[in-house]
This record gives C-alpha cells, sequence and structure tokens, in this order.
C-alpha cells in the first residue's frame, strides 16, 4: 500500500489533483484483483468500493477523463457480480451502463468499452423484469454491433453478439414472443446467433505464446468457450452455407436495368462469397437443406461476388436503386447493388459479408471453410 500512501500525501498537497485520484483507483482496483476469495481483510468488495469513490472524486473535478468513467464501469460491474442476481446488483448494473455510456461519448472510437457496456446491459437483462427485458437486450445488440463495426475482427464482441441473439431465442422459443411487429422468429435468430459464433471462432487468435503467461485453466477457458459454443448452434447455421437469403437484385450483368426487372431471389454465403441461386437451384436448395448437404452448382446467369474482390460492404439510400433498403458492395469490378428485405436483415446481411471478408483478408477462410463443410 506504498503507492497508496504516496497518492494521499500527492493529495494533500494539492486536493484537486483528479491524476492522483484516478491513479489511486487503478491501485485499489488492482488490489481488488489480487483478493483471495476467502480474504476478509481487506475484502475485495472494500477495495473496489475505495476505488468507485476515487473514481468518482476524479471525474468530478475532471468531467472529461473517459479513462476514469471506462475503469470505474469496470470496479463496478465486479461489485455487481458480486452480489449475484439481486436488486442491489440490478442497480449496480444500470450504475456501469451509464459509466460506460460516458466513456463512449468522451471517446467514441472505443470497441472494448462497447463490447463491455453490451456485456453489462446483458447482465443486466437478466435481472429486470421480463417487460423490461426486451428494450435492454436489444440496447445491448447495438452496443455489439457497434463495437464490430469499428473493429470487425473483434471477435470476443462478435462472440458476444452471437451469444445475447442466442439467449433471446431461447426466451422466444419458451414464451412465444416476437422481437419486432414484423415477427422476427426465434429460428432466425438462431441461425444469425450461429454466424457470428462461427465467424468468432474463425476468427479467434492462435495462441502461440508461452504457457507460462496464463494458467493451465485460463489457456484451457480460453481455446475451449468458442469450440464449446460452436458445437451448440452449428447445426442451425444452412449448411454448408454461412447464411441463405434473400434479396432484390437486378439481372446479371445489367446493373443499370429499369426497376421492374430487378427480382427477388436466393442468395448464398460461404468463405468464397456471395452468390445468386436460380429458381431451379432453389427448389433443389429446400431439399438439400433440410437434409443438411447441399450441393449446389449455381446459374452461369447469375450474380456472384469473390470476397477477394471485395473493397467495402455498407448501405446505400440512392434514389437510382428500387425502393428499401439497398445494399452496395464495392468491388475491384465496379459496385454492386442489391435490395434486402428489411432495413434489419439488410443488417444482417451486412455484417455476415464483412465477417466473410474479415475472415479472408486475416487468412482464416480455410477455418470458416472447415466450419461449414466439415
Amino acid at each position: 500500500m506504498l503507492l497508496s500512501v504516496w497518492y494521499a500525501t500527492a493529495l494533500e498537497r494539492n486536493q484537486e489533483d483528479y491524476d492522483a485520484l484516478y491513479n489511486w483507483a487503478l491501485v485499489l482496483q488492482e488490489s481488488a484483483d489480487n483478493v483471495s476469495p476467502d480474504s476478509t481483510s481487506p475484502s475485495k468488495d472494500s477495495l473496489l468500493e475505495q476505488a468507485c469513490k476515487k473514481y468518482e472524486e476524479a471525474t468530478r473535478l475532471c468531467p472529461t477523463l473517459n479513462d476514469a468513467y471506462y475503469n470505474w464501469a469496470i470496479a463496478i460491474s465486479d461489485r455487481a457480480k458480486i452480489r449475484g442476481r439481486t436488486k442491489e446488483a440490478e442497480e449496480l448494473w444500470k450504475q456501469a451502463t451509464r459509466n460506460y455510456e460516458k466513456a463512449v461519448q468522451l471517446n467514441w472510437n472505443s470497441p472494448q468499452a462497447l463490447n463491455n457496456w453490451g456485456l453489462a446491459l446483458q447482465e443486466l437483462s437478466a435481472i429486470v423484469p421480463a417487460r423490461e427485458k426486451l428494450t435492454i437486450v436489444k440496447t445491448a445488440i447495438s452496443k455489439f454491433r457497434a463495437a464490430i463495426q469499428l473493429q470487425f475482427d473483434f471477435h470476443r464482441a462478435i462472440y458476444n453478439l452471437g451469444t445475447v441473439l442466442y439467449g433471446l431465442a431461447e426466451d422466444m422459443s419458451r414464451t412465444g414472443g416476437a422481437v419486432t411487429a414484423k415477427d422476427i422468429s426465434p429460428n432466425e435468430l438462431y441461425s444469425q446467433s450461429a454466424i457470428y459464433i462461427a465467424a468468432a471462432h474463425a476468427l479467434k487468435p492462435n495462441y502461440s505464446f508461452p504457457l507460462s503467461l496464463l494458467s493451465s485453466f485460463q489457456l484451457s477457458i480460453v481455446m475451449q468457450v468458442y469450440t464449446s459454443a460452436l458445437k451448440l448452434v452449428r447445426s442451425m447455421l444452412p449448411l454448408p452455407y454461412l447464411k441463405v437469403g434473400y434479396l432484390t437484385s437486378p439481372p446479371a450483368g445489367n446493373p443499370l436495368a429499369p426497376h421492374s426487372d430487378w427480382k427477388r431471389s436466393q442468395f448464398v454465403l460461404n468463405q468464397e462469397g456471395l452468390q445468386q441461386i436460380s429458381k431451379v437451384d432453389q427448389r433443389h436448395m429446400s431439399s438439400s437443406l433440410s437434409s443438411n448437404s447441399a450441393d449446389m452448382s449455381p446459374s452461369r446467369q447469375a450474380i456472384k461476388v469473390d470476397v477477394p474482390d471485395i473493397i467495402s460492404v455498407s448501405a446505400c439510400a440512392d434514389l437510382t436503386l428500387p425502393p428499401g433498403a439497398g445494399l452496395r458492395i464495392d468491388t475491384i469490378h465496379g459496385p454492386v447493388y442489391m435490395i434486402a428485405d428489411s432495413w434489419e436483415s439488410l443488417d444482417w446481411w451486412l455484417d455476415a459479408i464483412r465477417l466473410v471478408y474479415t475472415i479472408g483478408a486475416r487468412g482464416k477462410s480455410d477455418v470458416l471453410a472447415g466450419i461449414i463443410t466439415s
């Protein structure tokens, strides 16, 4: 505790030294992390409470100290975890979400803060009354998606998004409820959940550092968590594809075709890219997917976007396109335009295509291929 004495002395000299308060809080928080679960003097919760008070005072003196809000939120979250699913824990999770929100407001370019914000909301949703749960879960989903949009290979946020969607699907299956007025089915949510979990598994780093840097237990958890989740959800994917769905597109090779020529058709996405399926192939696919063994040979006159050709993927509001949720894929051969069935459906397509592209850019397409074809 020599550092605590040093910071206390610094504050005696200057009571408005918010850096001393912030660093003192960090020391207390680190000390709490090192406390044995059986320790009573001082307890983990007591140290965390002291750290929270220092963070609060530091942010009072310097309201723009975003790192203080972020670490304060982590300390509050750790206090909430100690209390399980109690009313006191609920209030602490609410405090944590407010501090993560403040941290993100002060530094919007922080995928980790957004991810942690989503996790805090996810924990809160497990405690609040059922009538409040859906709104909180949907907000958590938006935070995880925002984190991924800032860092497409952020595998922890990708995995967390998959788990929150899976939990939502489970709740819907039990209650028969709907996510929106458009009645997104539990099966759709399960499938989308599986996409994120498969992508997280493909993007997880190769842990080649010495075992001495982690305990064997920690290493085991790191390596197994995604694998276990993937085993649970893999059958929910439209194998041997990552995603199957409908998009409205112009005739292949004629992007300037009149709107009346644009047709809604089925598309499939795998590690190689996005491929339009002809009506004949769709009939075969319907029976093949039910047996989990689709083997497609798409028509030559079909739209096809190869992953290596993709430059960017974005939503598109272009008045020259048919009305609806526009999707633009910029490629080395020029842009490709399509229309999703809804803006929510567009979000799912955007994420799926970006994830496949990111997996390819990280040299892990073979990992994804192994997930969906083995």
